[in-house]
């Protein structure tokens, strides 16, 4: 061991009461500074001498060895010199470099820590004190200049500047100290140190101060949570209501925290909002954002701490955030209390973590963002750029033999990793809004639907992609056509609508700023290799698409997640696309290709026939009017639903009159999100909003 770091941290303070145990941005100061040694890339031991237990306990949980200060040398006249020479005894074998480091400075840059050890390692001095930078004119008592002459006063910029010790850290010489039994001795060198670096605590008012700079000075952390939950009025919000002159109340909410969330639950972690209130605009916004919502709530502490045991989350790895004095039971509660940069003053002080965007202006996104941070396999963005590869590793089910007819039960399907996001049993229902052809070779329209989608909540669009000299049989090619643009031949038509290479670009990236996947239907083998060269995340069988082995075969090669509908097709006919396609990283669709479909036609008990036959996840492709197949197939297991968009069902097109406009399209995501909760985890328990009731109704006889 060359360099050891030593924090004395006393149960005692006359300034501050249990000072080394305050809490500064959720924080205690001794844990602070152990955390500033072990950052540092020079120290390799940290020490903290203690003479109280929970100091000893806290410092043993920030990664420090505890060495137990008697009570001779825990008095207030104990030197910190006796401290580090105790701590030295005690362990045995002297390191080379020492480092003291007071817990009294919250915001030590472990990068002076190791620049100050860095000068004593290489010679250029034997013990280094940390020091601020001044320029002040000092005076004493009695009008006597101290450092100058006030006869001759020269300006800043004339002087070179005098250092104000801080008391933040001292790095020495282990056998200088030995030798001297002091901290300065032979050649003496000043660490600098920035102002905002410099406070040190003594009084009250000053750890008052550093609570307040914390948010700023503060590197932010990733909140490594299972669960995070959020008031929502000044937190959603700015905490002001909009009332128009029927007496409807509208709130001001950011759109950017809808994607936070839908990120925050693809990754696995609970969101639950709590509201003191009950009003019909909390219950919107949850329904939106696709999370549970409990409000009209009394004692949110004790519904907070009912609702935890019934999740079986640990409350150490628990969230929440909220912005006034009724945050601060359940804040209590939590591992991880969060505040809003604007929140009352009480609720700052109690927060480990205070958000840098206002409520209402991306605070939750922000928590968000730095939750998923702490999910390395998660990205905060919702999908990878264009050019790049999925940054997270596909969780693939196990490797299945060929299906054959009468095969046996699967066990139960693994997800399927498209991008970021995980399909399947068990994660929430990826939900595709199908462009198709729909977009009528108009870039703008295609833009305007990408928005219909993402403002609905859907994860991704999906186009259709043809080379049409291959795909338009010959019979069809010189068939005179009406359309939009004039006579034309058939094949000119499908020419005329059909993206391109810019085309395709333009979408990636728009889609990308949206925060949403995109992806096509290959019709042919050069449009695979079309949109191989695009870097889809994956690519999708039209039930069109289901004999064609040649391009099953070209689709199999590229390695990615396929989606395979199942329209008009034998169990034979998949069963020999399977053979070609695998398992691996197969999603089906159920599907019947009837434009519009008519329920007798649905078959929807289907979806557990693939299943169990195929033994991998699968959704379900619509062409029906309205949304109630849609919905049943999800209540009967379908990971993923796939529906046909328009902006006017009465564009001319032939696919438009099957598809949901946009209004549709979002009551179809609102209530997939509904059904999702209310289909629950088939665990049986009383709730808390079951609670009053059963203790006023509830009979019990023996």
């Amino acid at each position: 061991m060359r360099v050891l770091a030593v924090v004395p941290a006393r149960g005692g303070s006359a300034g501050v009461p249990l000072k080394n145990l305050a809490l500064v941005g959720g924080v205690p100061l001794v844990t602070r500074a152990v955390r500033a040694c072990l950052r540092s890339e020079l120290i390799d031991r940290v020490v903290v001498s203690t003479d109280h237990d929970g100091i000893a306990e806290t410092a043993r949980q920030a990664g420090a060895v505890v060495v137990e200060r008697p009570a001779e040398l825990s008095g207030d006249t104990a030197s910190s010199e006796s401290a580090v020479l105790h701590a030295l005894d005690t362990l045995g074998g002297d390191p080379e470099v020492v480092v003291l480091v007071q817990c009294t400075s919250a915001f030590i840059d472990p990068a002076d820590l190791s620049a100050a050890v860095r000068k004593v390692l290489d010679g250029e001095a034997d013990s280094v004190v940390s020091g601020l930078p001044t320029h002040e004119f000092l005076w004493t008592a009695t009008g006597a200049g101290v450092n100058h002459d006030p006869a001759f006063r020269p300006r800043r910029q004339d002087r070179e500047p005098q250092f104000r010790e801080n008391g933040a850290f001292y790095v020495m010489r282990a056998s200088g100290l030995r030798a001297h039994g002091h901290r300065f001795f032979g050649r003496i060198a000043v660490q600098p140190v920035p102002s905002r670096h410099a406070i040190e605590i003594d009084e009250p008012e000053d750890l008052e101060l550093v609570r307040a700079l914390a948010p700023f000075i503060d590197e932010p952390e990733p909140i490594d949570v299972d669960c995070v939950i959020t008031d929502f009025d000044g937190v959603h919000t700015d905490d002001r209501a909009y009332v128009d002159s029927d007496g409807r109340e509208m709130v001001l909410v950011s759109r950017s925290d809808g994607m936070g969330v839908s990120l925050l639950t693809r990754s696995g972690v609970k969101v639950l909002v709590m509201s003191t209130e009950q009003n019909p605009v909390v219950t919107a916004r949850a329904r939106k954002l696709g999370v549970p919502v409990l409000q009209g709530l009394a004692d949110k502490r004790t519904v907070l701490r009912d609702w935890l045991r019934i999740e079986n989350l640990d409350p150490a790895r628990v969230a929440y955030v909220g912005n006034d004095v009724n945050d601060l039971g359940p804040m209590a509660e939590v591992g991880w209390p969060v505040a809003t940069p604007d929140a009352h003053p009480r609720v700052r002080a109690a927060a480990r973590v205070v958000l840098t965007r206002p409520g209402g202006s991306g605070a939750v996104r922000e928590l968000c963002d730095r939750v998923l941070a702490a999910r390395p396999e998660q990205p905060v963005a919702a999908r990878p750029a264009a050019a790049t590869q999925p940054v997270v590793a596909p969780v693939v089910a196990p490797a299945v033999s060929p299906v054959v007819a009468g095969a046996s039960v699967r066990p139960r399907p693994e997800p399927v990793a498209i991008g970021d996001v995980l399909v399947g049993d068990g994660q929430p229902v990826y939900v595709i809004g199908e462009i198709g052809i729909n977009h009528n070779g108009d870039l703008d329209i295609a833009r305007r639907l990408i928005d219909v989608a993402a403002d609905a909540g859907c994860q991704a669009v999906k186009f259709q992609k043809r080379t049409p000299s291959i795909c338009v049989p010959e019979e069809q090619k010189g068939q005179i056509r009406q359309t939009p643009w004039g006579e034309m031949t058939y094949l000119e038509y499908k020419e005329r609508t059909e993206f391109g290479r810019d085309e395709y670009t333009q979408i990636a990236e728009y889609c990308d700023e949206r925060g949403l996947h995109w992806f096509a239907s290959p019709w042919d083998v050069p449009s695979v290799e079309f949109l191989e060269e695009m870097n889809v995340l994956v690519h999708k069988v039209a039930s069109a698409g289901v004999a064609d082995h040649e391009l099953l075969r070209a689709l199999a090669a590229t390695g990615k997640p396929i989606i395979l509908s199942t329209g008009m097709s034998t169990l034979e006919e998949i069963d020999a696309a399977v053979e070609i396609l695998g398992t691996e990283k197969l999603i089906m669709m159920h599907a019947t290709s009837t434009y519009p479909l008519p329920p007798e036609e649905a078959n929807l008990r289907t979806i557990t026939t693939l299943k169990e036959r195929y033994g991998v996840p699968v959704g379900y492709s619509g062409h029906e009017r309205g949304l109630q197949i849609s919905l049943a197939a999800v209540t009967l297991g379908a990971v993923c639903v796939e529906r046909h968009i328009t902006l006017d069902r009465t564009m001319w097109g032939s696919d438009h009159a099957a598809s949901l406009e946009p209004a549709g399209l979002e009551h179809l995501v609102r209530d997939i999100r509904i059904i999702e909760q209310a289909l629950g985890d088939g665990v049986k328990r009383v709730f808390p909003g079951e609670e009053a009731p059963k203790a006023r109704l509830r009979r019990v006889t023996v």
